[in-house]
């Protein structure tokens, strides 16, 4: 509930809400002081500044991305749905272009490398032979859609932040990762060629 949260916990959520929105150049510190309900002097308390808050939101989206590793269909569904904020700033960190997004984007990657390195480790990954580049491939294939939003949203029926769509495209990627595209390594080879001739 959101009179459970802490102050500080609800001016987050505000600012994800409103910098997903509005970016975080067209959000001001007022604006999202309103939506959380408090004095714009409470935020500067806790943040110390927009910047402060815009790291905040960062870290909490970092946080959200690290929590999402649970294949339960319970606990998933539930991160899901807490998600849709984060994928809303995400997308419009994404297209923002900002320092701050391309420092976010490189830290998702770094961390999803990780997490693929552990799932190596535990059998549930298979090896690659270029880890940086899957990772980086991955966790495009993951966000495109949100800086696609309208295309995708267009296509599928509904906005790719919102759980419906994103739930939708992701198992249809999953599916494509899990059980493969191709019945056969024609492109792979094709590809594998050409990587070796420009070595």
């Amino acid at each position: 509930m959101r009179s459970d949260l802490t102050s500080r916990a609800r001016i987050r959520d505000a600012a994800l809400a409103r910098f997903g929105a509005d970016g975080v150049a067209g959000a001001s510190v007022r604006a999202v002081a309103a939506d959380a309900g408090v004095s714009p002097a409470l935020v500067v308390h806790h943040f110390g500044s927009k910047e402060g808050l815009r790291r905040a939101c960062d870290e909490f989206v970092l946080d959200a991305i690290r929590a999402g590793g649970s294949a339960d269909a319970g606990e998933l569904a539930d991160v899901l749905h807490a998600a849709t904020p984060v994928r809303r700033y995400l997308a419009r960190a994404l297209l923002d272009g900002t320092d701050a997004a391309t420092a976010l984007f490189g830290e998702i990657v770094v961390r999803t490398e990780r997490w693929l390195a552990e799932g190596e480790a535990e059998g549930w990954v298979r090896p690659s032979a270029d880890a940086r580049a899957r990772a980086v491939t991955y966790v495009s294939w993951q966000l495109a859609p949100l800086v696609l939003g309208d295309q995708v949203g267009r296509l599928l029926g509904g906005d790719p932040a919102g759980t419906g769509v994103a739930v939708r495209g992701a198992r249809a990627g999953l599916e494509m990762l899990t059980g493969g595209l191709f019945t056969d390594d024609r492109w792979l080879a094709a590809f594998t060629a050409v990587a070796e001739e420009t070595r």
